[in-house]
């Protein structure tokens, strides 16, 4: 098992250096497979919000944008690869911080952070090739006129992002935020922010101008809320619930400002009759067991043809009996915890009424017996075994007349 590292102690990112936040409050970070508190983070609020996006503010315009948003893509890719080659260099330590905050098995991490360099690099080069394409002409049919593409950047984003690929997901706004020329303030979940934070060391080390990327942490309402209502903030880009996604379109429509919204889903996975049987199973098991199961499109229905349906089910059942669910830091760990016991005893509550409801548990549905007594509170709430379970000829509220898979 992987040592337990020391968690840096970090303020708010703003403006090129740390910060504490404007209030002095702090969270608590727990890890979800010990439930025990192993550091804490700043927490945001109104008045962070208005200090950092005036940083992003002054970084956009300084110098008429000659050292950032009108900056050659080439400039800004120099840095965009500085910081893919700092993750890499640091790949297995940021892997364990987001195990330790997120309860993802290391393997799963480990794989995160080699796309997160990936990705800075990919926006990179698209950055660089930004360059050949600016003031491209556009033939017209008319003598008289010339026209001419000019690519500029929006101006401040205001970046929201998920506790399920805490740094992943981060780097899908960040990097193609800034080799656009944008500048940036990111607000990641607080049930995983300890990887971004150190996104922002990284930042330093590179000497990326300060402003351009600014991170705070905190409570949605306190942080995400003030960042995705502020009259400053050109731009807002979201991943999370529906719920929170209804209500920053909400705001942002009374300033007429564009919003990007990945909103949850629920994914279902359709198998015919004619298909290679094991494959499918295989990549039924990949589609909601990864990441214990967290995450948008995970394949969390099955919709199956009904000569195949028992056989399909058995083999999903014996596959299911083979994960090996165990502490994250674990060698071979396949199923760790999920990322909170609020999640936890929601996925517990779904189970719940469906059995209520008429449906029937394949297997699993409980926590694993040798897992019950590891937790410095007498039970580890957020392990639980894997869990498959069908509802089948009656309606039922949330699973009506499909086959589902349930992963607690």
């Amino acid at each position: 098992m992987a040592a337990q590292p020391t968690i840096p102690r970090r303020g708010l990112f703003v403006g090129g250096g740390w910060r504490e936040p404007s209030l002095g409050r702090r969270l608590p970070v727990v890890n979800p497979a010990t439930e025990a508190t192993i550091g804490d983070i700043p927490a945001a609020t109104a008045e962070d919000v208005e200090i950092a996006v005036a940083a992003a503010r002054d970084a956009f315009s300084r110098d008429g944008g000659r050292h950032w948003s009108h900056a050659p893509g080439a400039v800004r890719a120099k840095f965009l690869r500085a910081i893919a080659a700092k993750i890499k260099d640091r790949k297995s330590d940021l892997a364990l911080l987001e195990t330790l905050d997120s309860g993802k098995p290391l393997d799963e991490t480990d794989a995160d952070m080699e796309d997160a360099a990936v990705c800075f690099e990919y926006y990179a080069d698209l950055a660089e090739s930004l360059d050949e394409k600016q003031r491209s002409p556009i033939s017209l049919p008319m003598e008289n006129f010339k026209s001419h593409i000019l690519k500029e950047p929006i101006g401040v984003v205001g970046l929201i992002t998920p506790w399920n690929y805490p740094l992943l997901m981060a780097t899908w706004k960040v990097a193609p935020s800034l080799a656009a020329g944008c500048t940036a303030v990111l607000k990641p979940s607080e049930l995983a922010s300890l990887t971004c934070l150190e996104l922002g060391a990284i930042c330093i080390e590179v000497g990326l101008p300060p402003g351009v990327l600014n991170i705070i942490t905190g409570l949605g309402p306190e942080a995400g809320g003030p960042l995705s209502s502020h009259p400053h903030v050109d731009k807002v880009a979201f991943t999370g619930s529906t719920e929170t996604g209804k209500r920053i379109m909400t705001a942002a429509a009374q300033m007429v400002k564009p919003v990007s919204l990945e909103l949850g889903g629920k994914s279902p996975l359709i198998v015919f009759d004619d298909v290679d049987i094991d494959k499918a199973v295989e990549w039924a098991m990949f589609g909601i067991f990864a990441n214990a199961g967290q995450v948008c499109s995970a394949t969390s229905r099955l919709l199956l043809h009904e000569k195949i349906a028992k056989q399909f089910l058995d083999r999903l059942v014996a596959w299911a009996k083979n994960i090996k669910v165990s502490d994250p830091l674990e060698e071979g760990c396949r199923l760790g915890s999920v990322v909170s016991e609020g999640q936890y005893e929601k996925i517990k509550k779904f189970i719940s009424t469906a059995r209520s409801e008429g449906a029937t548990i394949l297997y699993g549905g409980a926590r694993p017996q040798m897992l019950v007594h590891q937790c410095k509170f007498g039970e580890r709430k957020s392990l639980d075994q894997s869990s498959v379970s069908k509802s089948l000829g009656q309606r039922v509220k949330l699973w009506n007349l499909q086959m589902i898979l349930t992963m607690v």
